[in-house]
C-alpha cells in the first residue's frame, strides 16, 4: 500500500490576479485530516535563465535594480516565457537578445528548476548559449533598466561565494552550464 502526501484543495479563491503575478487562497486537507487554511499559491510563468558565453569565454550578465532586495546587482538574463513563445528556447533567446544584444546559434537547456515548490506553481529552464555574440542594441521594457556586464567566467566562479551573483535560480543555472561544460569537479 503506496502513503499519498497529497493535500486534496477543498475551496481556492483568487486574491490578486494580473499580468506579473496571480495570489490564490486555498483550503485543504491533508491526508491525515488535517485542515490548512489558507494556504497561499504564487502562480507566476514559467521563468527562462540564460548562461550566455562568449568564444573568449567570457560570461554576458545583466546589472540591474531588483525592488524587492534595494540593490543593483548582477545577474542572468532572464524573464518569462511569453504567449508568443511556443517553447522556453524561444523565450531565452528572445530575453538573450532584448536584455543584452547578444544571441547564438547554440542553446543547450542544462536543467529545470522549481523556484519554490511549496507555494509557486512554475518552472524554470535553464540554457547555455555557446559562443554568444553582440548582434543588436539592447531592447528593453519600460520597467527595465540595464547595463550589460561581461566577465570571465574564471573571474565569476572565483567569486561566486564573495556573492558576485545572489539570484538562487541563477547560481543554479551557472552550476548546470558549468556541469554540461564539464568544468565542475567534485574530490
Amino acid at each position: 500500500m503506496v502513503n499519498s502526501f497529497d493535500w486534496i484543495i477543498l475551496k481556492s479563491r483568487q486574491i490578486v490576479k494580473d499580468r506579473w503575478i496571480s495570489v490564490r487562497s486555498d483550503t485543504c486537507q491533508m491526508p491525515n485530516g488535517t485542515i490548512v487554511d489558507p494556504y497561499y499559491v504564487l502562480e507566476y510563468p514559467t521563468w527562462v535563465n540564460v548562461v550566455a558565453l562568449t568564444k573568449n569565454q567570457e560570461v554576458i550578465l545583466v546589472k540591474q535594480y531588483r525592488h524587492g532586495l534595494k540593490k543593483t546587482i548582477l545577474e542572468l538574463p532572464s524573464g518569462a516565457v511569453e504567449a508568443e513563445d511556443v517553447l522556453p528556447v524561444e523565450a531565452a533567446k528572445r530575453e538573450l537578445l532584448e536584455e543584452t544584444g547578444y544571441t547564438s546559434n547554440n542553446f543547450i537547456e542544462t536543467g529545470i528548476l522549481s523556484p519554490n515548490p511549496a507555494n509557486h506553481t512554475n518552472l524554470t529552464h535553464c540554457f547555455l548559449a555557446i559562443n554568444v555574440e553582440s548582434v543588436a542594441d539592447l531592447k528593453l521594457d519600460v520597467t527595465e533598466q540595464i547595463d550589460v556586464v561581461i566577465l570571465p567566467i574564471k573571474k565569476l566562479i572565483e567569486n561566486i561565494d564573495n556573492g558576485i551573483l545572489l539570484q538562487t535560480l541563477h547560481i543554479s543555472s551557472l552550476f548546470f552550464a558549468l556541469k554540461k561544460l564539464g568544468k565542475v569537479q567534485f574530490s
